[in-house]
């Protein structure tokens, strides 16, 4: 017996000093570096560093239960290869699959649910979700994507919080909200490290203050948390071999320390991360990028990753450059871009419009959606009242005036 336990001891002691001396080699994020610098169209498979087909990709997406795919929201290579990824999947596992978007919030699942059912045409359904006030980005860039559900009869399911919870939240400690909103709060792991890092390094090249970055962070838990829940409950609803797809922001899927491990505490289902990452950046596309220091993590950011191009929309649709209020009868000017088609039509500050051509102008939506179905040469008819003077002025889009916000991350040196 003695015997025993002295080998035990000489074991235990040699284990222990094997630990103290573990090192750590290559780089967790990319533990096998590939053979050759990527391409624009590559695909790699990270914990190997082995370049793959897409229909390799495609197949390990068809054996997991919930593939996550990381978007940059205005880059349309990101676009097409959630397509491509929802396609693949119909096509392998038919009348079994839905896609989960960050876009959209439960308020707007009755929206999403007419469109699939083929209820509503393209401008009802955006004017039903309230698409322009509540995700902002232009339509062309999911498109595709929303089209394809409603031929396949895909569900699609809206996975965000309330847009007037994440307001709250932003400005109001958890503790300090009422019962009544802590009651609409999905179950909340504060203590994620990797998220917090992330959230410090986007605050890193902005001049903002501690209670800032903390009112970020709550929104960031609180978007993944409810995305999570609600993804948990879609998924109790449904077969074992039901597969969902999840587009999100690239910040809510990459490492998977966002949506995926919060899924994961809730229901230990098969995942899969997908991504993109861009490698060619126009100097025009410069600007979008956040020179941020980004952390260094003990995992890889995706199972598969694709490089692509930073591309612009190929029909963006056009801008008259004016900003506008919905007013009784029609919508007035606010302000005019000095150099923009509508000042050189002649637009001006406090001019009340009222229909283009033949559409009447009810809201700011009537107008930006029909000038984002048309392209730089277009003409058209504004007809607007000015004081007690009704005027009709021709409009031509000699150019399209495009805007971009910052979407994308440019890691800096470390």
């Amino acid at each position: 017996m003695r015997l025993l336990q002295l080998t035990l001891l000489i074991l235990l002691l040699l284990m222990t000093g094997c630990q103290s001396k573990t090192i750590l080699l290559g780089n967790p994020e990319t533990p096998y570096p590939p053979v050759r610098e990527p391409l624009v169209g590559d695909i790699l498979h990270l914990p190997t560093g082995i370049y793959v087909t897409a229909a390799a990709m495609y197949d390990q997406a068809s054996r997991a239960q919930v593939v996550y795919v990381g978007e940059t929201h205005d880059n349309p290579a990101s676009h097409r290869l959630q397509v491509d990824i929802l396609q693949a999947l119909a096509a392998s596992n038919p009348g079994k699959v839905s896609l989960a978007m960050e876009m959209f919030t439960p308020e707007q699942q009755p929206g999403l649910d007419r469109w699939v059912a083929g209820q509503l045409a393209e401008k009802e359904f955006l004017k039903d979700v309230d698409w322009l006030s509540n995700w902002r980005m232009n339509f062309a860039l999911y498109r595709d994507l929303l089209t394809f559900c409603r031929d396949r009869q895909i569900p699609i399911l809206a996975l965000n919080a309330n847009k007037d919870l994440q307001k709250k939240v932003s400005r109001t400690p958890f503790a300090e909200l009422t019962t009544e909103e802590q009651q609409l709060l999905p179950e909340l792991d504060h203590s994620d490290p990797y998220q917090r890092a992330m959230v410090e390094a986007v605050f890193s090249d902005h001049k903002m203050g501690q209670t800032m970055l903390d009112g970020f962070q709550r929104v960031q838990t609180l978007w993944d948390e409810t995305m999570a829940q609600n993804l948990a409950d879609y998924l109790k609803k449904v077969a074992p071999d039901h597969q969902v797809m999840v587009v999100a922001g690239g910040n809510h899927v990459r490492y998977g320390y966002g949506i995926p491990r919060r899924l994961f505490r809730r229901l230990p289902v098969s995942y899969l991360l997908i991504g993109s990452v861009e490698i060619d950046i126009p100097e025009d596309k410069q600007d979008r990028l956040m020179n941020i220091n980004k952390p260094d993590y003990p995992m890889p950011p995706y199972h598969f990753v694709t490089f692509t191009e930073y591309e612009d929309l190929p029909n963006p649709g056009v801008k008259l450059g004016i900003m506008l209020d919905k007013a009784d009868g029609g919508l007035v000017v606010k302000g005019v871009v000095p150099g923009s088609v509508a000042e050189k039509a002649g637009i001006l500050k406090e001019d009340l419009l009222t229909w283009m051509d033949n559409i009447e102008l009810k809201e700011p939506f009537d107008l930006i959606y029909e000038l984002q179905q048309m392209a730089i040469g277009a003409k058209i008819s504004l007809t607007l009242l000015r004081g007690e003077e009704t005027l009709t002025l021709p409009v031509e889009f000699t150019e399209a005036e495009p805007k971009h916000q910052n979407m994308g991350m440019k890691q800096g040196k470390k």
